[in-house]
């Protein structure tokens, strides 16, 4: 029997208590750190399921992939020309270009692929990096799943696990920052965001996790950094020595005249920033565009270029010339649009979520030579859940997936589930997140 048919049958053989076991669940979930920006997580009954042989294949696909951003970013580095592609901000460029302080280009990755678990056939969604988040919905899922009536009696017939986001990502941080050309013996942590009111509870987390681990740290809005005399403290007064970057690089950029304590530091040497701006040449998502170019063939090898072909969708610009070229305004089911440059599926327009050509041409023109890319649409697989969460009488339904790997220094570390009843799992939708377990016969 199918894992997932076998989880099913265990909520319908007790239906009415498995209903009693989710408005626990629901009521600790509500009353846990499973929140971001202030809104609870909205989660269902059933666990994302992986078995030991899907995780081996995601850690071969991070890894790969993994190795080929750490190439484009070397190239973007040393060629010139290649740089053209990308269309930086010189401000930005000087940043991206100062002398590597360890040896890792990419501390920290969440790659998120549309994974088809029926012929394990996959495409990318996106490359997120120093923001990457959602350590603590995973969590804080996790425990809540723990506790419920099902997955208890699926324990007794399955061997089950998690992954812990937090302890090995201060493990990795720790690791690179002791390769740092200079470093403290015990240094002081800052994580950095733009932070208007209460922070992230997923900071929190991390910030105990560090102090756990035998080390100070703090939380600090990056506006409000202090740099003099060489030295970057926090509001509090404490010399930084090392910073976990969570302000993504392009609200730094839009607010670069009101982060230049942070950005002089940096420049300065005057901290060890992890993860650097390097990174946005892999975030920014011009990058699936860029890896379709023929310079990019010059330094990847034969299996990288295959790889690339396969599983990265086609992209291009967003201009009147594309737009003609693939008849995209007659064509709504076969692209989706989006932003350069953006995070949490802001701007982001599938045409299969338009009940009409008008409104998506409309849309599609509003953007048209407007820093937008134009990008195959890739259909998300769907797997059946409920949400007896928030009705005891609900149904079994259909969603749709997207499943994040999270790599830390170079190494696969986690899995992230996201769905949504639309095919667009975006905040601007109806996205979830699920716990996620690897199970193993007993």
């Amino acid at each position: 029997m199918d894992i997932n048919e076998y989880y099913r049958g265990i909520i319908d053989s007790e239906f009415k208590k498995n209903a009693a076991s989710a408005a626990k669940e629901k009521e600790y979930i509500l009353n846990s750190t499973a929140k971001s920006h202030g809104i609870y997580v909205h989660t269902l009954y059933i666990p994302k399921i992986f078995t030991e042989d899907m995780a081996d294949y995601f850690k071969s696909i991070s890894d790969t992939m993994y190795g080929i951003l750490e190439k484009v970013i070397s190239e973007y580095e040393s060629n010139p020309e290649y740089r053209k592609l990308f269309g930086f901000d010189k401000r930005l460029e000087e940043l991206i270009l100062r002398p590597d302080r360890y040896s890792c280009k990419l501390p920290i990755t969440r790659i998120d692929i549309f994974f088809n678990e029926d012929d394990f056939s996959f495409k990318f969604c996106e490359f997120n990096a120093d923001g990457a988040s959602a350590m603590n919905e995973d969590r804080e899922l996790n425990i809540a799943l723990s506790g419920t009536r099902a997955f208890k009696k699926f324990s007794k017939k399955y061997n089950t696990r998690t992954y812990n986001l937090f302890d090995s990502w201060v493990d990795e941080f720790t690791s690179i920052y002791n390769s740092c050309d200079s470093k403290a013996e015990n240094p002081h942590i800052a994580i950095v965001d733009f932070i208007n009111g209460e922070p992230e509870t997923e900071f929190e987390q991390f910030r105990q996790t560090f102090i756990a681990h035998g080390y100070t740290c703090e939380i600090c809005n990056i506006a409000d950094l202090v740099y003099q005399d060489g030295i970057l403290s926090s509001p509090a007064g404490n010399k930084i020595d090392a910073i976990y970057r969570r302000a993504v690089t392009c609200d730094i950029m839009e607010n670069f005249d009101n982060v230049q304590p942070f950005i002089n530091a940096v420049k300065d040497n005057a901290v060890c920033l992890i993860g650097d701006f390097k990174t946005q040449v892999i975030h920014n998502k011009i990058v699936f565009k860029i890896l379709h170019n023929e310079m990019t063939n010059t330094f990847l090898t034969p299996y990288e270029i295959k790889f690339i072909r396969e599983h990265i969708p086609y992209t291009m610009s967003l201009t009147d010339k594309t737009c003609r070229k693939h008849n995209v305004l007659k064509n709504k089911d076969k692209w989706v649009i989006k932003p350069e440059d953006s995070y949490a599926s802001r701007g982001v327009y599938a045409g299969v979520e338009f009940d009409n050509e008008s409104d998506w041409k409309k849309t599609v023109l509003e953007n048209l030579n407007n820093s937008y890319l134009l990008q195959e649409y890739c259909t998300p697989y769907e797997t059946v859940n409920i949400d007896l969460l928030y009705d005891k009488h609900s149904k079994y339904k259909k969603y749709s997936n997207i499943t994040g790997l999270f790599v830390y220094n170079g190494k696969f570390s986690g899995i992230y589930t996201r769905i949504a009843k639309n095919s667009i799992i975006s905040t601007q939708y109806s996205e979830m997140s699920l716990p996620t377990i690897v199970v193993s016969e007993k």
